[in-house]
């Protein structure tokens, strides 16, 4: 360290009090890292603070030295000085075990509180305050309603916030800057210190940790502190070998091989995936494999994770394969190595995820990204390029989120018992997620909950005050984080409890002698005690699982991330259409990545073959629509929140062009469209043109009252303000009348604006459509279908959809038709409709209405066969519609639940459907085999169809 950086180290260190230096002498620092060097001295004069560093380079210790050097200083200490607020459980127990040497040097109390805290502890806390309280931001709600503990919290002079970046993201970190709002009431202000990985946003969360007052950002760079590579690994005579031992093909043989290789050429290792699903599959192959690999993800019970974690620390494992549970700190000693398994979607991920290797000061941290197909590739390569270069995604804040300020007045009224709903706007919007709220609909929120009876609303004195509901509410909503029902999964055989299923899985898969994947291990399910929310399983060995299929969101591609894809794309094709051949193409593209160029080749295949058939390259700034038959496919590397944005808008517009409905799928690279026969990329081309931007948000919301999402995130919100009592259970109370009883409210808006948050870009999306109308971005149509179009993430080698092993294929298969959605109609009342998934149809198959058995199964968006039916004259098609229902019908009358199966299937009509069924197959794999079959024979005279 150059002289006038070691002094800068010495006077860090100087501003703190002596016993605070007493104490890091003996602990052996005698030269800060650098965000403390920086940090210390403004923190330690008092001031807000955001730290944003690597991990591993002493944030906490940065945040807590001159916090602890202002307790040590104080004369008078009766209460809590400082709170230190994590978002995860498992990181009050690595803060209290990182923190209790300083405690036990400095002769200051330091205790952990969170929701499993004893009442024999909790009670101790209330009467016997520690000096530095560890909890996570649903405990500080609790803790700011209790008598005792609001004396105790009116001593608070620091708060230290950790992994603040993750809080931003999210409503309980909204939640959060409400409650500071709150604990300022009580003492006063307060320092606050934010600790963060590194965000693209830093001034945005220094806003959000402090309300908007002074604050200092210390930031310390990323350059030369990572190094990535990203490989995609390529097939070889022991990957052959190797997929016979695992019952796979040889491309997932050769991902099990590559990674098997990395932690074998280091000491220890997490290998971070992007799902429950895919970690548990993995897991599984490296336990055929019987390599010292273990799996870690938040649906397996505390135990099982924290002895994972231990055995990880004490060098017993090799690696640890791991999800997003892994990414927040939790301390697992020493990590040589990290691998991500495909493209971790966003940058801000993979930095911190690869930061988790070289966990101490002066190391660099690497990182491998392995990949399985061309979208994949590229994407990881824009990605690692930006975590090189330090452009990371800003934190998405959740401005103004009704629901919150819902939960939030009902705090302030459980804090106070009555208080003015002026006072309570006050604290509400000094909080920087609710600086603009306005004051109507601040009111219409308080009306909504005394409506609900949450509290009591004196309009005449403007007073709020306690009802007989406000207790129980306020104790059943801590958190902002949705209820949703877990089962625990217990070992009948060990007595211990290994983790938790998804209540949807439990309820569609879970029955006895089911078996399925969990901690890398086959189970095989005894019972369900559904009052207990239990499952009673016992281990076997059966290559036959499946896989436990946990609800969640995938991993957005932000649209920068989606658009730098783009521009790889256009600096190849180029290239190619120069006569470049691609060595020379890959060999240009590698010399500005992190990759060899092996890995690039294999990712330019799709762009040499569009460059090859003259078809129009899709870029960032170049839309390419192209169309199979009932299929239009728009080309839109905008990532996954444009593309669903404009999927539903598009949707929403042919389909009410048509009078059909449009189904979507999208990724984000593109959106592919199920469209009636007669619709053509054209169609979609001039709705794209014709559509005024300015009515974009009007249009998206009169098509969202339609979807599904809105519904889910309707009861979700009503849930939190108090409007659906979980008692009245979503049978009782579907998600039509909810939307219904709720449109003109403010728990509607407030459904409206998470679903536009959450799952949606509306700003730039109207920006991409003016910049179409504009002819700043090209509107392109292909003659036919390209290579980029059909190449999306669905045709890449899923780790579960081996190609070439028949048992995988047939279950793939039947999953897929199983999660398929089919359209109900009873041709005897013909009033009664619904669209189902295929799995929760249950024989035998009659209308809840009439009671008959006439109920056609009909392709999901089929509403034009329903209307042929109920047409009162009938032209020639409707003619023909009507027969076609009534033959599948029939069909459904005489075989139940496994007629629905097969007219399922893609391009399956009555007629195939009754030679599948009337081959009268017994063993089940060979039903599948044959609608296999009939699919296969369908997508090779495809192109012959209408």
């Amino acid at each position: 360290m150059p002289d006038g950086e070691a002094a800068a180290g010495m006077d860090a260190f100087a501003t703190l009090s002596s016993p605070v230096r007493n104490a890091l002498s003996e602990r052996g620092f005698t030269t800060p890292t650098e965000p403390q060097r920086r940090a210390i001295p403004p923190l330690a004069d008092g001031n807000n603070g955001l730290i944003i560093a690597p991990t591993g380079t002493g944030k906490t210790e940065t945040a807590m030295l001159p916090v602890f050097s202002a307790i040590a200083d104080a004369e008078d200490r009766f209460g809590i000085s400082a709170l230190y607020i994590t978002p995860l459980r498992a990181l009050n127990r690595d803060m209290r075990e990182r923190l209790d040497w300083w405690g036990e040097q400095l002769d200051i109390d330091i205790d952990v509180r969170h929701g499993d805290t004893t009442q024999y502890q909790r009670q101790k806390q209330a009467n016997d305050p520690p000096d530095v309280l560890v909890t996570t931001p649903e405990t500080l709600q609790a803790m700011l309603t209790g008598k005792k503990l609001r004396k105790a919290l009116s001593d608070v002079h620091h708060v230290v916030v950790d992994e603040v970046h993750e809080l931003a993201s999210a409503k309980r970190g909204a939640q959060l800057t409400i409650g500071l709002e709150r604990l300022r009431e009580l003492a006063g202000a307060f320092q606050r210190i934010g600790l963060s990985a590194t965000v693209g946003s830093p001034d945005e969360v220094g806003k959000f940790l402090t309300g908007d007052r002074p604050f200092e950002v210390i930031e310390v760079d990323v350059d030369n502190r990572v190094e990535f590579e990203v490989v995609r690994p390529e097939v070889t005579n022991e990957d052959e070998a190797l997929a016979g031992k695992l019952a796979t093909d040889p491309e997932i043989a050769s991902h099990v091989r590559t990674i098997r290789d990395i932690v074998r050429d280091h000491e220890s290792v997490l290998v971070f995936v992007n799902t429950r699903q895919t970690a548990e599959a993995l897991g599984s192959r490296f336990k055929s494999l019987g390599d010292p690999i273990e799996v870690h993800h938040g649906s397996l019970s505390k135990d099982v994770r924290i002895d994972v974690e231990d055995r990880f620390k004490a060098g017993e494992l090799d690696a640890l394969i791991c999800t997003s549970s892994m990414e927040l700190g939790i301390d697992v000693g020493r990590v040589d190595h990290v691998v991500q398994y495909n493209s971790p979607r966003e940058v801000s991920r993979l930095l911190q995820r690869v930061g988790r290797a070289g966990h101490r000061l002066g190391v660099v941290s690497r990182g491998t990204v392995v990949t399985d197909h061309p979208d994949d590739t590229l994407e990881a390569l824009a990605i690692a390029r930006r975590a090189v270069s330090g452009e990371v995604e800003p934190a998405r804040v959740h401005h103004g989120s009704l629901d919150t300020v819902a939960n939030q007045i009902v705090g302030v009224v459980m804090d106070y018992g009555d208080v003015s709903a002026r006072r309570a706007y006050e604290i509400i919007t000094r909080a920087y997620p609710f600086r603009d709220l306005d004051e109507d609909d601040f009111r219409a929120v308080v009306r909504e909950l005394s409506g609900n009876h949450l509290l009591w609303l004196d309009e005449d004195k403007d007073l709020l005050e306690k009802s007989g509901g406000t207790w129980q509410y306020f104790y059943a909503n801590l958190s902002m984080i949705p209820d949703e029902e877990t089962y625990d999964v217990h070992d009948i055989s060990s007595r211990r409890q290994i983790g938790t299923l998804n209540e949807k899985f439990v309820l569609n898969f879970a029955a006895p002698g089911a078996t399925f994947i969990q901690r890398g291990e086959m189970w095989r399910v005894n019972d369900v005690d559904d009052e207990e929310a239990r499952v009673n399983v016992s281990p076997i060995e059966d290559p036959g699982g499946e896989v436990p299929s946990w609800v969640g969101s995938e991993i957005p591609v932000p649209a920068p991330v989606a658009g730098e894809v783009g521009e790889l794309r256009d600096v190849a094709a180029p290239q190619f259409e120069s006569g470049a051949d691609r060595e020379a193409v890959a060999r240009d593209i590698a010399m500005r990545y992190p990759t060899d160029e092996a890995t690039v080749r294999s990712a330019l295949g799709p762009i040499e073959k569009q460059v090859e058939a003259d078809a129009p390259i899709p870029t960032a700034n170049r839309l390419v629509l192209e169309g199979s038959p009932r299929k239009v496919t728009l080309n839109s590397p905008y990532g996954h929140r444009v593309n669903e944005t404009l999927g539903r808008l598009l949707s929403a517009l042919i389909g009410q062009r048509t009078g059909s409905s449009v189904g979507m799928e999208v990724d984000p690279y593109r959106i592919e469209f199920d469209v009636p026969g007669k619709v053509r990329p054209t169609t979609f081309a001039e709705v794209l043109r014709e559509t005024d931007p300015d009515h974009v948000e009007a249009l998206l919301e009169l098509a969202l009252k339609r979807s599904d999402s809105l519904k889910f995130t309707l009861a979700q919100v009503a849930a939190k303000f108090g409007a659906l009592k979980r008692y009245q259970g979503k049978g009782r109370f579907g998600g039509d009348r909810l939307l219904a009883a709720l449109e003109d409210t403010p728990v509607y808006d407030e459904a409206i604006r998470e679903v536009f948050h959450t799952d949606l870009a509306v700003a730039e999306t109207v920006e991409l459509l003016r910049r179409v109308r504009d002819g700043d971005v090209e509107l392109a149509v292909a003659r036919e279908p390209t290579a980029i179009g059909t190449g999306g993430r669905g045709s890449g080698t899923d780790l579960l959809v081996p190609e070439n092993a028949d048992a995988s294929v047939i279950e793939t298969v039947r999953d897929r038709i199983q999660n398929d959605r089919v359209l109900l109609a009873c041709l005897h009342c013909k009033d009664w409709t619904r669209k189902t998934k295929v799995k929760r149809v249950r024989d035998p198959v009659a209308c809840p209405e009439c009671g008959a058995t006439r109920v056609a199964a009909l392709n999901p968006w089929d509403e034009e066969t329903v209307k042929a039916v109920r047409a009162p004259e009938k032209d020639d098609e409707q003619e023909r519609l009507t027969k076609r229902a009534y033959r599948s019908a029939s069909l459904v009358q005489a075989h139940g639940k496994r007629a629905v199966v097969a007219l399922a299937a893609r391009g399956v009509g009555p007629h195939n459907a009754a030679r599948i069924i009337n081959k009268l197959r017994e063993d089940e794999d060979d039903f599948y085999r044959d609608i296999l079959e009939r699919e296969r024979e369908y997508a090779r005279t495809q192109s012959f169809w209408d």
